[in-house]
C-alpha cells in the first residue's frame, strides 16, 4: 500500500484562506475522522466542522474529495481549505499525520501525478515554473504547455524518428525484398524538417528565457554617469549608495522591479575604465560578466558631459553586443547639453534624467519586452528541456552520414540516441516502440 501524504498547498503567511491537501489511500478515511461525517461524496463541496486528534475543533472549513483516478495525483485527495494562517492549517496537518499520513517530500504531489500517469514531465516541469513566473506572457506560455503543445510535438517528432528507424531495421532484415526507390529520401527529408523545427524552437528558446526566468537588464556606463541613481529611481528607493565620488559604486548590484507586466533583474554596475587598483579592477571585471549574462544592456551617457575616451570604451561594448537587446540613454538631461548625437551611430538615444523623468526609459523596457513576449513560437522552459534538444539535434546530425553510406545500423544506432534524448522531455523511451511500428506499418511477419 503507498504511503498516504499531507501538506499545505498555498504559501505561508497570513491569508484569508488555507489549503491543506492530503493525497493516497488513506486519504477519504481521514477526511471522515477529521470531520466525523460517515459520507463523503465526491466533487461536493461541504462546509464542516474539523477536529484534531482530541476531538477538540481546529476550524470551520470547506472541505472536498476528489476520488481517484479522476484527481491531479489520480489517488484519492482531500482538501480543507480552513480560514488562513499557519496555526489552523498547522493543526490540520497534524492532525492528519496523527490519523496515518505522513508529510509530502517537495514536489511529492506532481511526482505521484506523473507516476499515476496524469500528467507528464513536461507539464510536470510547467507547473514548477508557473509558480516563479515573472511575466505574463510568460504565465501563457507554461500555460500552453499544461494544455500539452510542447508534449504534441515530442510525441509528433518521436513518431518521425521512430518510423525512421523502423524503415531502416526492416531494409536491414528484408534486404533481399522489394523496398521502395524513394525511401531513403524520404527518411532523410523527414530528417531535415524535423532539424529546421528544432533549430527553430531552440532559436525562441534562448530569445525568450526571460519571460519564465526574468530579464536580466544590466545598466553600464563610464563612472558618475548616474547609474546608480538611474537604478534607485526605477526601485522608487536608495538602493544604492549615490555621490559625486566617481567609482563609488565597486561591486554589482542586483534587484527586481517590475516593469509593465513583466518583472525584471535590474543590475546596477561598476563604473567600466581603466582601473587604478586592485579592488576597483575586480568591479570591472564584474560588470564585464553582467554585460555577458544580460539579456538587455542599458548604455548610459552623461549629456551634460563632452563624449571622451571612456564614453567611446562603452560604445565599443555595445557594438561588440549585437546578440542583447541594447538601449542608449543619455543621463542628466535636465542640465546644459553638451554631448552631441553625432557619437552613436545613426541610433536614436533617449534622454533620461535620474532625478525628475526616465518614463521614455521604462516605455522603451516594456515595449521591448512585450515584443518579445508577442511571439507565438514554441519554446523551451529549462536549461535541461535545451540540453535534451540539443543532444536530439546532434544525434540525428550524426545518424545522417551513416544512412547515405547505407551503414543503417549506425543509422538506427544514432536516432535510438535522439528517440532516448527526446523522450526524456516526457516519457521513457521503450524499444519496443520500434516493434510496434515494424510490424504495424509493414505487416511484417504473415
Amino acid at each position: 500500500m503507498a504511503s498516504t501524504i499531507t501538506a499545505i498547498a498555498t504559501a505561508t503567511g497570513v491569508s484569508s484562506i488555507s489549503i491543506v491537501r492530503v493525497s493516497g489511500d488513506l486519504a477519504l478515511t481521514i477526511g471522515k475522522q477529521i470531520t466525523q461525517k460517515e459520507d463523503i461524496e465526491p466533487r461536493v463541496a461541504y462546509l464542516s466542522s474539523l477536529y484534531n486528534y482530541d476531538n477538540q475543533l481546529i476550524d470551520q472549513a470547506i472541505v472536498i474529495y476528489f476520488k481517484s483516478p479522476k484527481s491531479f495525483t489520480g489517488e484519492d485527495i482531500v482538501e480543507f481549505q480552513c480560514h488562513g494562517g499557519m496555526i489552523v492549517a498547522q493543526e490540520i496537518i497534524e492532525t492528519t499525520i496523527a490519523y496515518g499520513a505522513r508529510l509530502a517530500q517537495p514536489g511529492e504531489f506532481s511526482k505521484r501525478a506523473f507516476l499515476n500517469g496524469k500528467i507528464d514531465l513536461t507539464k510536470a516541469e510547467a507547473i514548477a515554473k508557473l509558480i516563479e513566473a515573472k511575466s505574463i506572457d510568460g504565465a501563457k506560455i507554461l500555460a500552453k504547455q499544461l494544455k500539452g503543445d510542447l508534449k504534441n510535438f515530442i510525441d509528433n517528432s518521436r513518431e518521425a524518428l521512430l518510423r525512421a528507424i523502423a524503415y531502416s531495421e526492416v531494409m536491414i532484415d528484408y534486404a533481399e525484398e522489394d523496398m521502395p526507390e524513394d525511401i531513403l529520401q524520404n527518411i532523410l527529408s523527414q530528417l531535415d524538417t524535423l532539424i529546421i523545427q528544432i533549430e527553430k524552437i531552440l532559436d525562441a528558446s534562448y530569445r525568450r528565457k526571460g519571460l519564465i526566468e526574468g530579464f536580466r537588464v544590466a545598466i553600464i556606463g563610464k563612472p558618475n554617469v548616474g547609474k546608480s541613481s538611474l537604478l534607485n529611481a526605477l526601485l522608487s528607493y536608495d538602493r544604492a549608495i549615490v555621490s559625486d565620488i566617481a567609482g563609488t559604486t565597486r561591486d554589482t548590484i542586483e534587484e527586481h522591479v517590475r516593469i509593465g507586466s513583466h518583472i525584471i533583474r535590474l543590475i546596477d554596475t561598476a563604473g567600466i575604465r581603466e582601473a587604478s587598483n586592485t579592488i576597483e579592477r575586480i568591479g570591472v571585471e564584474r560588470s564585464m560578466d553582467s554585460i555577458f549574462e544580460a539579456d538587455v544592456i542599458i548604455a548610459l551617457f552623461d549629456r551634460s558631459l563632452p563624449f571622451d575616451n571612456e564614453d567611446a570604451k562603452i560604445m565599443e561594448i555595445v557594438e561588440n553586443s549585437s546578440d542583447k537587446h541594447t538601449i542608449i540613454a543619455l543621463n542628466k538631461s535636465d542640465l546644459p547639453h553638451k554631448l552631441t548625437m553625432d557619437n552613436f551611430d545613426g541610433q536614436t538615444p533617449i534622454e533620461v534624467s535620474a532625478k525628475l523623468d526616465f518614463k521614455q526609459l521604462t516605455n522603451a523596457l516594456e515595449k521591448l519586452f512585450n515584443a518579445i513576449g508577442s511571439d507565438e513560437e514554441l519554446m523551451l522552459i529549462s536549461t535541461r528541456q535545451i540540453e535534451a534538444v540539443l543532444k536530439t539535434k546532434e544525434a540525428i546530425l550524426e545518424a545522417k552520414a551513416p544512412l547515405l553510406d547505407g551503414e543503417l545500423e549506425f543509422f538506427s544506432y544514432h536516432l535510438q540516441d535522439a528517440v532516448k534524448s527526446l523522450s526524456s522531455l516526457s516519457k521513457p523511451y521503450n524499444s519496443e516502440e520500434i516493434l510496434d511500428k515494424m510490424f504495424g506499418e509493414f505487416c511484417l511477419g504473415k
